[in-house]
C-alpha cells in the first residue's frame, strides 16, 4: 500500500495504522500463524498479512464459492481467508510448490474449521491444474510471478462464467512504471506481461487495485 500512498502525497505509514484499526481484527489462529510464519519461515514477507487477508476473505464471502482454486499457498494465511466464503459442502484446492513447507503448511490447516474442506497440493500448479475435473467460481493467482500468464491461460477453461480470478502482487513494488527492465529480472517481466495479457482479454472485465502490492480483479464474462 505505501507504493500509493506516495505517490498521491499522503502519509503512508499513519494512513496505513489508521486502515487497519478500523478493519475487522483476524482471528486468534491466525494471529498465530502470522506470528509463527515470522519466526520460524524464510521469507516470511511473502505472506498474506491482515490488511490483505481481510480484504481476501470480504471478496470470498461476496462471491460464496462453491469451489476455490488458490496459486501458491506459502504458510496458508491466504488460504484460511479464502476458505472464509465456502458454501457448505463445497472445497479449496490449494497448490504449493515448495514441499518443505508442507509439515509446517498443514498444521495450521488442520486447525481450521475448514480442514475437511480444504485439499493441499504439492507440486508444479501447470501440471496438476489439468488434471482437475472442476469448475471453479474463485481462483487466487500468487505463486511465481514469472509464471502469472501460464497460470492464467491454464486455469482459465476451468474457471466458471461468471467466475472470479484474484491476482496478488501485480503492481510488484511499482517495477511495473520501469522503461527498462534488467535481463535477469524476470519477475518484474512476468508480472508485466500478466497485466498487459489481462488489459487485452476481451473474454474478461478487471479492477486493479492499490491494496498492499497490487490485487487485481478479474471477472469472466465470456468462455
Amino acid at each position: 500500500m505505501s507504493f500509493f500512498f506516495k505517490h498521491i502525497g499522503l502519509d503512508d505509514t499513519r494512513l496505513e495504522k489508521y486502515m487497519r484499526r478500523h478493519t475487522s481484527e483476524e482471528s486468534p489462529l491466525l494471529k498465530k500463524l502470522y506470528r509463527e510464519t515470522y519466526l520460524k519461515i524464510y521469507h516470511p514477507r511473502r505472506s498474506s498479512d491482515h490488511f490483505t487477508g481481510r480484504l481476501l476473505a470480504f471478496l470470498s464471502c461476496m462471491i460464496q464459492p462453491q469451489n476455490i482454486l488458490e496459486i501458491g499457498t506459502f504458510t496458508g494465511y491466504g488460504t484460511l481467508c479464502l476458505a472464509e466464503g465456502l458454501l457448505a459442502g463445497g472445497s479449496l484446492h490449494t497448490i504449493e510448490k515448495n514441499d518443505e513447507i508442507e509439515p509446517f503448511c498443514r498444521k495450521w490447516l488442520d486447525q481450521s474449521p475448514w480442514q475437511s474442506q480444504i485439499h493441499l497440493h504439492i507440486g508444479d500448479a501447470l501440471q496438476i491444474i489439468p488434471d482437475f475435473n472442476i469448475q471453479f467460481d474463485l481462483a487466487f493467482i500468487d505463486g511465481e510471478k514469472s509464471e502469472y500468464s501460464s497460470y492464467y491461460k491454464t486455469l482459465f477453461p476451468k474457471i466458471k462464467p461468471g467466475g472470479f480470478i484474484l491476482a496478488d502482487n501485480v503492481l510488484w513494488s511499482g517495477k511495473v512504471l520501469e522503461k527498462q527492465i534488467p535481463g535477469r529480472d524476470h519477475y518484474t517481466r512476468g508480472i508485466m506481461e500478466f497485466n498487459e495479457l489481462i488489459r487485452q482479454d476481451q473474454r474478461v472485465e478487471q479492477l486493479l487495485l492499490p491494496v498492499f502490492d497490487g490485487m487485481m480483479l478479474i471477472r469472466k464474462i465470456k468462455d
